[in-house]
């Protein structure tokens, strides 16, 4: 039992990266920072994966549910992958070892507390959604209709991702939904 699940961390080790590479690549659009004006901090860049990490951890999740057992592994592996790669980060800008270890555990908490937040959104009435995103990545400041426009992202890439097997979430392709228009232009 024990080395069963050893071998299965090792073998979703791969795909976890693959994963956790393509929703940091997303997180890193220039049009949330540009368009939206997410923060362009070591913060609105946390709040940017974070928001990723949870769609995927969201698709997962439905995997699971739906009866693929693998889904909650991968899920868990992409989890620690996130908070391995947080470590990293605070320990190249320079965070001592004493730090390191309550600064993570207060990222975990924060992300526990957006996928509830999101989770709600998602099911709760219009502007709810919007005013999660406005409290956590905008930090109470979006500009105009910069947390609508996210909220329109976010559950457009719900849908996005609910249509991608499993098998092809294995293998690292994700896709999310194609930005919307930032307040006050046309369609990109």
């Amino acid at each position: 039992m024990i080395l069963d699940t050893l071998f299965r961390k090792r073998r979703l080790r791969a795909p976890a990266g693959q994963v956790y590479g393509a929703l940091v690549a997303q997180a890193r659009d220039p049009w949330f920072y540009r368009r939206l004006g997410v923060p362009d901090t070591v913060e609105g860049r946390f709040e940017m994966v974070a928001l990723h990490c949870f769609l995927v951890l969201n698709r997962l999740k439905m995997a699971h549910r739906d009866g693929q057992p693998l889904a909650q592994q991968l899920g868990q592996a992409v989890f620690d992958m996130m908070f391995a790669d947080m470590d990293r980060n605070l320990r190249e800008m320079g965070i001592g070892d004493l730090g390191i270890a309550k600064r993570v555990k207060a990222l975990i908490k924060g992300l526990y507390g957006r996928i509830k937040a999101y989770e709600e959104g998602l099911a709760g009435p219009d502007g709810l959604l919007a005013e999660a995103l406005d409290r956590n990545v905008f930090a109470g400041a979006a500009r105009d209709g910069a947390a609508p426009a996210l909220a329109v992202y976010l559950r457009d890439s719900v849908a996005c991702l609910r249509e991608i097997p499993l098998e092809a979430i294995i293998g690292g392709r994700l896709a999310f939904a194609p930005p919307a228009a930032a307040p006050g232009e046309a369609d990109p």
